[in-house]
């Protein structure tokens, strides 16, 4: 296999070859990405180590970011462009959840003493669309808009709830366990459906508890999750159902309110 004067393989090795230019899109994306709030600015040089791009090429996308204001130049670096505070306020204009459902949140937050989630479905994931923080220093933090796998965690399990079994086996494809793991998933959110509420303990997360329970929309269908989270040595046998009993006084509220995102499926 031959590589450039770098080192590098060719784009033809790419398994897009035929469509050059959805692969610059995807590599435009995953210069995007590179950015976060640990690192506001990135070199060309963080650019080509982590993308494996060649210089002239990765210099040619951050330059093309840049005149479209995706990109921001920086002495140190690139930064986040002002077209993506556009976006991001548009995105937040439409995503973000009501000033009545926040209240709901931060109510159970505070009474409860954890982390208080909201997490809608969207393929094979879930998204957090809302969160309100535990008072304690120790405690579990969603960002909004982080995505986490449906084949795990207490929310998962009231999300699947009126799942066909055929997404069951998508979501099961896409676990460590692969597809013999659809028919616990269906296992996991009949028990949920039964109890009213599910139950998670190191799933995702390792000495992460989280109790959630079901929003619905305007038919009746699963709508979003809500759910309380945090270390398990604060979520005791005896204390599942009180916290749960809290949690689905609120989803009540919320769903009452007409809950919807459109992120996720309205029910």
């Amino acid at each position: 296999m031959s590589t450039d004067a770098e080192g590098r393989t060719p784009d033809t090795d790419t398994p897009d070859t035929h469509a050059p230019g959805v692969r610059s899109v995807r590599r435009a994306v995953d210069i995007l990405n590179l950015l976060s709030e640990d690192r506001p600015v990135v070199t060309l040089r963080e650019v080509t180590e982590a993308t494996g791009l060649a210089k002239t090429t990765a210099l040619r996308l951050v330059q093309t970011l840049e005149e479209t204001g995706l990109l921001g130049s920086h002495p140190a670096g690139y930064t986040a462009g002002p077209a993506l505070w556009r976006w991001a306020y548009l995105a937040r204009s439409q995503w973000e959840v009501p000033q009545e459902t926040r209240k709901v949140m931060r109510d159970l937050a505070d009474s409860l003493g954890e982390t208080v989630n909201l997490f809608v479905a969207q393929g094979v994931h879930r998204i957090c669309v809302a969160h309100e923080e535990s008072p304690h220093p120790l405690r579990h933090v969603v960002d909004v808009g982080d995505e986490q796998p449906l084949w795990a965690g207490a929310s998962s399990k009231i999300l699947l709830r009126d799942a066909p079994d055929a997404f069951l086996r998508r979501v099961a494809a896409a676990s460590p366990q692969g597809e013999p793991l659809a028919g616990r998933l269906r296992t996991w959110a009949a028990e949920a459906a039964d109890r009213g509420y599910a139950v998670s303990s190191s799933e995702f997360d390792e000495g992460l508890t989280a109790v959630a329970v079901p929003i619905t929309g305007r038919t009746g269908k699963v709508a979003a999750s809500l759910s309380l989270s945090g270390p398990t040595h604060r979520f005791p046998y005896e204390s599942i159902e009180r916290f749960a009993a809290e949690l689905a006084q609120g989803a009540r509220l919320i769903s009452d309110q007409g809950f919807s995102h459109p992120l996720g499926n309205a029910g």
